[in-house]
């Protein structure tokens, strides 16, 4: 059964379950919507399942930072209060409050 609503919201900084990242979610595909070659990468026994929300995140760990793509069942939310120091934050958020960043609106 195909699961329609997704867990964690644009602007909340989530973290990966098992690998030491976190980052905030910038984008939510309701489902797997990247390539077969990226999925098939993930070693079977890890591999998640595709139905369910797919987020894109703002990602960062300790060496770097970058835009990750992760299921929702390997996230679990941040609640640490720290932010995130992602370079491109800027490009999308504005400020940081609770634990989540607020989407910037920009009228054309």
């Amino acid at each position: 059964m195909l699961k329609t609503r997704a867990k964690y919201n644009l602007g909340q900084v989530v973290r990966h379950r098992k690998h030491p990242f976190r980052g905030v979610v910038f984008d939510v595909d309701p489902e797997f919507s990247n390539t077969e070659e990226w999925y098939e990468a993930i070693p079977e026994e890890s591999r998640p399942a595709k139905e369910q929300p797919y987020y894109h995140l703002l990602a960062e760990n300790d060496q770097s930072y970058y835009v990750a793509y992760v299921s929702e069942q390997n996230l679990v939310a941040d609640y640490s209060g720290e932010p995130v120091s992602h370079p491109d934050l800027h490009e999308m958020f504005t400020g940081f409050n609770d634990g989540n960043y607020q989407l910037q609106y920009h009228l054309n």
